[in-house]
């Protein structure tokens, strides 16, 4: 059980037991649920121990573990938010085809606005700040007196061709060509990559395999279709059977961008704040017999790979806060748009609201208005997709960081090969 003291600063936890006893006299009271937390309501001593913190940094999972030299005191996995692009893409188009109606002949103002220094993206940008946030959610409940982030640097060509070097990292796959296009065609042969040319059509175009605003213009998002197998495979919707040839390096272009603004960001809030490097953790691991995952890299970046794990972890997820799109995408008959305003409270539950199901804690992921409810865990599970609200007790009101408490070990049974 965590602890604070009766001014808000951490304590070092305690056993359930004494956390009851606490409780049951008085001298306590709960602050929070998940995880359980206490505030004392006297003075204490305020003994602390040396509790080093671990933070295995990500694009789309972090882990998370503190720990003393014998002991895991809170270890979490958490899942950063991957549908910023995307949202911002759709309001981008809104926008366009607002003004587009609306003022027709606006002049183009996209060269008179300025970014400051050290503007980032907003989906990178959000992973930051979310790196930022775990740290001080972690030093809420534990005081902290160590910090270790592991930090990635990627070399994207070297990844694509483990054999560069020296002046062919300035002489890229496009070295010669005017454009994407003249490439891509160049590449594929000027042939039809679904057709190989049997249809015959003499019109070639260079063809998305990924949308634009996910996939990017980058040549292995792209391939040479005909127009008539372009128009075929957009009209009867087989876009997804058209894989791309090489994944895709955007998680890696993130990770390198991100690395010192997490570690400067740190830097201000905690002075004692270190940094380590993957090949160490991956050594570290190895060395220990312990399986991957990203608590127990964490564990491993915080300095103590043989600390007893507890028989608790903790799963944390990113949502997004409100949704301000005002219609559908879809327009109905007669020109109609669709209103998308909800109200917030449906019975009065909202969405993300973590509430009892049968005895089973859940998250609302759905709801109608006639007061049935689409019910989950944070990772997808379902529990009901269309549960009563006479069913549902509330335990913790909506957040944009959504916790659940698994039992378990968070470092299983690994045998060295």
């Amino acid at each position: 059980m965590y602890v604070i003291n009766k001014h808000g600063n951490p304590l070092m936890p305690c056993s359930p037991r004494k956390a009851r006893i606490l409780l049951k006299n008085k001298k306590a009271k709960v602050v929070k649920r998940t995880p359980f937390t206490i505030q004392l309501l006297y003075g204490s001593s305020g003994y602390k121990q040396p509790i080093s913190l671990g933070v295995d940094t990500g694009t789309k999972h972090v882990g998370l573990s503190a720990t003393t030299k014998n002991q895991v005191l809170l270890e979490a996995e958490v899942q950063l938010r991957t549908d910023i692009q995307e949202l911002l893409a759709t309001r981008r188009q809104f926008r366009r085809s607002r003004r587009n109606r609306n003022t027709r002949y606006r002049k183009a103002r996209f060269l008179n606005r300025k970014k400051p220094n050290g503007w980032l993206a907003p989906s990178i940008q959000h992973k930051v700040d979310s790196h930022i946030k775990l740290v001080k959610w972690v030093h809420s409940l534990l005081p902290i007196t160590h910090i270790t982030v592991e930090v990635a640097q990627f070399d994207t060509q070297k990844i694509k061709n483990p054999d560069i070097q020296g002046a062919a990292y300035q002489q890229g796959e496009q070295l010669g060509f005017w454009n994407v296009r003249e490439y891509v065609l160049y590449r594929d042969g000027h042939t039809c990559q679904w057709c190989k040319g049997k249809s015959k059509d003499p019109v070639l175009n260079v063809h998305h395999i990924e949308s634009r605003k996910t996939g990017g213009d980058s040549p292995s998002n792209l391939m040479t279709l005909c127009k008539t197998c372009h128009d075929m495979i957009h009209r009867e919707g087989l876009e997804h059977e058209i894989q791309r040839r090489f994944s895709s390096l955007k998680d890696a272009s993130h990770m390198t961008v991100m690395r010192w603004f997490i570690w400067n960001g740190l830097k201000k809030v905690y002075p004692h704040a270190n940094i380590t490097y993957g090949y160490i953790t991956k050594c570290i691991r190895i060395a220990n017999g312990l399986p991957k995952s990203h608590m127990v890299d964490a564990r491993c970046i915080s300095g103590n790979p043989l600390a007893k794990p507890s028989g608790t972890v903790y799963f944390l997820k990113f949502v997004r806060k409100n949704n301000r799109q005002l219609h559908k995408a879809t327009i109905l008959k007669g020109g109609k748009r669709k209103s998308n305003k909800a109200p917030r409270f449906v019975k009065g539950f909202q969405l993300f609201d973590k509430v009892v199901y049968e005895g089973k804690e859940c998250f609302i992921f759905g709801r109608r208005s006639s007061g049935y409810f689409d019910l989950r865990l944070l990772d997808g599970t379902k529990v009901h997709a269309s549960a009563s609200w006479k069913k549902l007790k509330r335990v913790e009101y909506a957040s944009t960081l959504l916790i659940e408490r698994r039992k378990g070990d968070s470092s299983p049974t690994f045998a060295l090969a």
